[in-house]
């Protein structure tokens, strides 16, 4: 059986989708990862496989953000790209060891709002949507 909502979301969400611009399904991407990385941390032990998940899912997210600023072709500013590049190299290096249990995972969430706030074009002290730093340490042990 089908709910309204899945109804809703079927009829509607490939337009709402390709209405978005490219900055706002970026921003959507890094949301949904967060907020993902989130809900996991705050569930403390149990909530490791989860983790897991979304730390993969934001690896992702980052390699594909490295191949793209990689490329010569790219319009952003040399100096914007080297920084990104430079924040997916560390993306990938904490990321190993959150997941060896031996690095807090909140680096990871807020270098993600840092690049939504980016996005928004909002300065650092404004929060994005899913910015807010997570309440309780991200180390599952």
């Amino acid at each position: 059986m089908m709910t309204t909502a899945k109804m809703a979301e079927t009829a509607y969400g490939a337009q709402s989708a390709a209405a978005r611009t490219p900055r706002g399904t970026e921003y959507a991407v890094f949301s949904q990862v967060t907020r993902r990385m989130k809900a996991a941390a705050e569930k403390g032990r149990t909530g490791f496989p989860a983790l897991a998940e979304a730390l993969h899912e934001n690896r992702k997210l980052w390699t594909t953000l490295a191949v793209n600023v990689a490329d010569e072709a790219n319009a952003l500013p040399q100096d914007l790209r080297a920084r990104l590049f430079y924040l997916a190299e560390f993306t990938f290096h904490h990321t190993s060891r959150v997941l060896a249990r031996e690095a807090d995972v909140r680096p990871l969430i807020e270098i993600n709002a840092a690049v939504m706030r980016g996005l928004l074009g909002q300065t650092p002290a404004q929060p994005a949507e899913t910015a807010e730093p997570a309440t309780r340490p991200g180390v599952v042990r």
